[in-house]
């Protein structure tokens, strides 16, 4: 798949577990980083085909104006061109987005929108350091289905500080009565260099039991399947067919570009990232420095087990024929004894054709993908 992701690493606000690269009060910059992501556009690799998917992620892009938006969408339609069925996705935050906005945005080619909206209680909001409120939020959701999102995803978040099993149940059952084709549920998890890593160190942050999330995650299970999403994905449910295209070539391991400060690509079993800071991104894709920070050449072996990692994400998990065409290994051979101990323990199925988390392994998905790495 010919895949493409741009990066906006501006914010309203930081959240306090957000570890993402992302700056706020970056305002002055915005139509310079513009231009600069325009160039790189401009001057990336060819490709053999259009592109298949486009997701525009941050940060928050719609801290962007619309022009800015409909600019760089439209460098990647000079540059690549889109397949007549390409998935045009963009993030959003309720606060950064309204009727007009989203209008515009649906019109200039964006078919898919993800809106962030974590919880539809306020105090919950305040505690995460979300700058919207929960009227907000549905708000947001109603006008991006009158602006003609069909395609419309919400991003919830569960494990807060303070939260309840009751008040997840009102967060959920609020946000699905809205219609969304797609939800990730995603639980909180603490990141270093973050407010809240520094709040857990220091004992100033409660975070809930690991009981009461194992709760909260077979309600998002149960709710979501009663509302007609299927659960694809460790934090991700939809209707058939609304499945994240690009993010599934995430989890199937496959070649993408990415454009824009700190953004990842991966092509020709070489991952490379970009610099970082939205300004020393600018100066270097003006003055033609180098814009690339890492590089790494996966072996093949490396390369093998992270699709098996990230193909165990995935409900429909990993066909093992498949493996073995892309890579001409054997699955027994490169996991041994650790393979058997792992369905021994009860957290994967494995068949003899395909290799799948059990429920267990998914609640444990971490420590199972640790041992497989």
């Amino acid at each position: 798949m010919n895949c493409l992701y741009l990066h906006i690493p501006f914010c309203r606000k930081k959240c306090s577990y957000c570890s993402f690269n992302s700056y706020a009060d970056f305002d002055s910059l915005h139509p310079r980083y513009r231009r600069a992501l325009s160039t790189e556009i401009s001057t990336g690799p060819e490709l053999e085909g259009p592109l298949e998917t486009i997701f525009v992620g941050g940060g928050t892009p719609t801290v962007l104006n619309f022009e800015d938006l409909a600019a760089l969408l439209g460098a990647c339609r000079e540059k690549y061109g889109f397949d007549a069925d390409a998935e045009v996705s963009i993030e959003a935050n309720p606060e950064s987005v309204d009727y007009q906005i989203l209008s515009v945005l649906r019109g200039e080619g964006f078919n898919r929108l993800s809106i962030g909206i974590q919880s539809l209680h306020d105090n919950e909001l305040n505690t995460v350091g979300r700058v919207h409120d929960g009227a907000m939020a549905k708000k947001a959701v109603i006008e991006a289905g009158r602006a003609g999102f069909k395609n419309l995803s919400i991003d919830l978040m569960y494990g807060l500080p303070g939260q309840s099993a009751k008040s997840w149940h009102e967060t959920l059952q609020g946000a699905l009565e809205l219609g969304p084709r797609h939800l990730s549920a995603y639980q909180l998890s603490i990141e270093e260099d973050t407010p809240f890593h520094r709040m857990v160190e220091e004992g100033d942050l409660l975070m809930p039991a690991e009981d009461l999330v194992v709760e909260m995650d077979k309600i998002t299970r149960k709710l979501s399947a009663h509302a007609g999403l299927q659960q694809y994905e460790i934090s991700n449910f939809a209707q058939p067919g609304y499945e994240c295209r690009h993010n599934l070539n995430y989890w199937r391991n496959g070649e993408y570009m990415g454009y824009g400060a700190g953004a990842v690509s991966f092509v020709g079993g070489v991952r490379d990232k970009r610099v970082a800071d939205p300004l020393d991104y600018c100066q270097a894709v003006e003055q033609g420095g180098e814009l690339i920070v890492e590089k790494e050449a996966l072996s093949t072996i490396d390369s093998y087990k992270e699709t098996v990692v990230m193909g165990l994400r995935l409900n429909s998990g990993i066909s093992e024929s498949r493996l073995e065409r892309r890579y001409g290994l054997d699955l027994r051979e490169v996991y041994g004894a650790s393979l058997d101990d792992l369905v021994d323990r009860g957290l994967i199925l494995y068949d003899g054709v395909h290799l799948v988390l059990t429920e267990t392994g998914r609640r444990f998905a971490n420590q199972v993908m640790a041992e497989l790495v």
